[in-house]
């Protein structure tokens, strides 16, 4: 057959089988009893099409579609998913039988496929790292469990829209999902109004229209608070936690809960993505802008755009919450695709902390470490603080004390670090002790830190408040929840634990850290980390950021729909996503420059390459950008894709290969 020729499977186009070929074992292909198409499980992108194999008629147990299975592929056993039986085939010659059912469990969905697919092709990657993304691994014990009918006539919870009443058109959210609407809108959450709780009503509505729910949260803490608050609401046994943090035995166990039908609503991390909820109504993410969303594995998708594609793919509800707003969530209230779900302004202020910014200057000279402002408002405060510090560890940067020189490692010239009072100064990157150290440009032995981490902070606060127990959050020793009521919090972002009562002082400490990276990021990034951790404090506490006050105005606003649309803005006029696609590419010098030179889609800008930096002795490689208009998006990438194809046909090293990356 003809490369152009193809088959719909599923509702979803695929590139048309080409049967491994058969050893003298093989089955002729003219009279197949049974014909199963497969999706194999190889990386390799010149073969990302299905397989044609035979189904022998003595085969124990018989293959079912989405069914796990062994199969002879390039002279070995593979493993694959069973994606449709038939009668015949396309392939003229002799079909190679299936050798073994490893389960006749279906995991693997129609709708599932057809999303791994497409996300495949969005992301230039292949079917089987989709889907090894998608089904967990299997565990015979927990598959021999039996199905678990569920009771249907059980009643449930009436919907309370308390959650949702700071939010005019909250009611308004509710009603059309308990009455099977598909509402859209991107939710700018309050402090002290408990997301999670308001997303488990619209849950709980969206389950009384009969349908289920799937609803991502960034990580394992996040996870487990709001499992609380889905029990609370939902009751038990209504919903499944899928992570892949969960033992994989737990996990499984969650995962066939959900294709069996068990259960309809699913809260997890991004691993849960592609969880085959039946009659799925809503999708919901908190915290979008975390980069805990995205993959770090080829094709190094993003969980909210596979989550937006589901609900295009299955007409469902989509809620987009967070304290603060990104881009791509903006850009679907700029199309008005969705809407926006925002407090009004007196609610908004009264809801955030009145918050003052200081430069830490003294009388107009160097900035001060604890700025008098900052010693104020602590002294002033009566209940626990949370002062947000954005390096962890003690002494994280070294430099000269007195030409400033930055202080490396004669190994490997990486950055010297110290880990605690006393220690001796060590490379961060080979982890080599330098006792002895000197400056190269000076001869001075004496260090100071231009960075200093949230411990070195620690024992600064802790002398200047002997009367404060002073804790520290970060790390691998993150709180969870501080119930000294006299505690003095110091955390890195991400790592602050809540207080009962709220936090009556938030201090952002050494913003101009935050802005100071080189990423595409770094201004929507700093204010989804300050605005989550000012969301800590209780209603009319104080906060206070060190920092230039021109640059910190959205937060003195409290405003991050505001900085959401300057974004954006900015990002439309630079050609940057979400309104372009942009792909990058990582390999070897002498193929990326090549690669700059080959024909690409109309309108494609080459960026590049150029270098890119690495550690001294990774071997070198370059980077290229290409950048096309959204709506080109998929010539873009299938045209990666039949570079990739080339190259491994070639048997030629892949290239990285990432569309839209998070970061870069």
């Amino acid at each position: 057959m003809t490369s152009g020729d193809q088959l719909e499977l599923l509702g979803v186009p695929i590139p048309a089988p080409e049967p491994t070929p058969a050893a003298d074992d093989g089955v002729p292909g003219e009279d197949p009893l049974l014909v199963a198409r497969v999706a194999v499980d190889t990386p390799l992108p010149h073969l990302d099409r299905l397989f044609d194999y035979a189904v022998p008629a003595d085969l124990e147990p018989q293959p079912v579609p989405g069914c796990r299975v062994k199969v002879r592929f390039a002279g070995r056993a593979t493993d694959g998913y069973v994606v449709a039986l038939d009668t015949t085939s396309t392939h003229e010659g002799r079909l190679a039988p299936i050798v073994k059912v490893v389960s006749a469990e279906p995991v693997l969905s129609a709708e599932v496929l057809g999303l791994a697919r497409e996300v495949a092709d969005r992301w230039a990657g292949t079917l089987s790292d989709v889907l090894r993304l998608a089904v967990p691994p299997r565990q015979a014990r927990v598959e021999a469990r039996p199905t678990t009918a569920r009771d249907d006539d059980e009643r449930l919870p009436d919907v309370d829209d308390e959650a949702w009443h700071h939010w005019p058109d909250g009611s308004a959210l509710l009603t059309a999902l308990e009455s099977g609407g598909s509402p859209r809108a991107v939710w700018e959450a309050l402090p002290l109004r408990d997301p999670a709780h308001a997303v488990a009503q619209a849950v709980l509505a969206t389950l009384r229209s009969g349908r289920g729910s799937l609803v991502c949260v960034p990580d394992a803490r996040d996870l487990d608070h709001w499992h609380t608050a889905f029990t609370e609401v939902l009751g038990a046994g209504r919903h499944v936690v899928l992570s892949s943090s969960q033992k994989p035995a737990e996990r499984y166990r969650s995962f066939l809960a959900v294709a069996r039908g068990e259960v309809t609503v699913v809260l997890g991390t991004r691993a849960a993505t592609f969880a085959p909820v039946h009659d799925l109504g809503l999708v919901a993410m908190w915290d979008d802008g975390d980069d805990l969303h995205a993959e770090p594995r080829a094709p190094y998708l993003h969980a909210r755009e596979v989550l937006l594609t589901r609900a295009v793919r299955e007409d469902t509800a989509v809620l987009l919450a967070g304290y603060a707003r990104t881009a791509e969530a903006q850009s679907l209230v700029t199309s008005g695709w969705a809407r926006s779900l925002r407090a009004e302004a007196v609610t908004r202020r009264r809801a955030w902390p009145r918050l003052a910014v200081t430069d830490g200057s003294v009388a107009g000279g160097a900035p001060a470490r604890l700025p008098h402002e900052v010693f104020a408002a602590v002294r002033r405060a009566e209940g626990p603080v949370l002062v947000q510090v954005p390096r962890r560890g003690y002494r994280t940067s070294l430099a000269c004390q007195d030409c400033r020189t930055p202080a490396r490692c004669a190994a490997c010239e990486g950055p010297l670090v110290q880990t605690s009072r006393g220690a001796e100064p060590t490379c961060r990157w080979c982890g080599t002790a330098v006792p002895f150290w000197s400056c190269r440009a000076c001869g001075s032995s004496r260090l100071r830190s231009p960075v200093v981490g949230q411990l070195r902070t620690a024992e600064e606060y802790a002398a200047a408040f002997p009367g404060r127990a002073v804790l520290t959050s970060g790390g691998t020793d993150v709180l969870d929840v501080v119930d000294d009521p006299d505690a003095l919090v110091l955390a890195t972002p991400g790592a602050e634990p809540r207080a009962a009562s709220g936090y009556a002082l938030v201090v952002l400490m050494d913003t101009w850290l935050a802005l100071g990276r080189d990423d595409l990021r770094v201004l929507e990034e700093a204010h989804r980390r300050w605005f989550n951790a000012l969301a800590l404090a209780r209603e009319r506490a104080e906060a206070v950021a060190v920092g230039d006050p021109a640059l910190l105005q959205g937060l003195v606003r409290a405003d991050p729909v505001g900085l959401a649309e300057r974004e954006l803005a900015e990002r439309s006029a630079a050609h940057l996503p979400p309104v372009a696609r942009v792909a990058v590419v990582e390999g070897p010098a002498e193929v990326l420059v090549a690669l700059a030179r080959r024909s690409w889609p109309p309108g494609t800008d080459v960026l590049g390459p150029v270098p890119v930096p690495v550690r001294p002795g990774e071997p070198e490689a370059e980077r290229l950008v290409l950048r096309v208009p959204r709506r080109d998006g998929p010539a873009l990438a299938a045209a990666l894709k039949d570079v990739q194809s080339a190259r491994s046909a070639a048997k030629e090293p892949s290239l990285r290969v990432r569309v839209d990356p998070h970061a870069f």
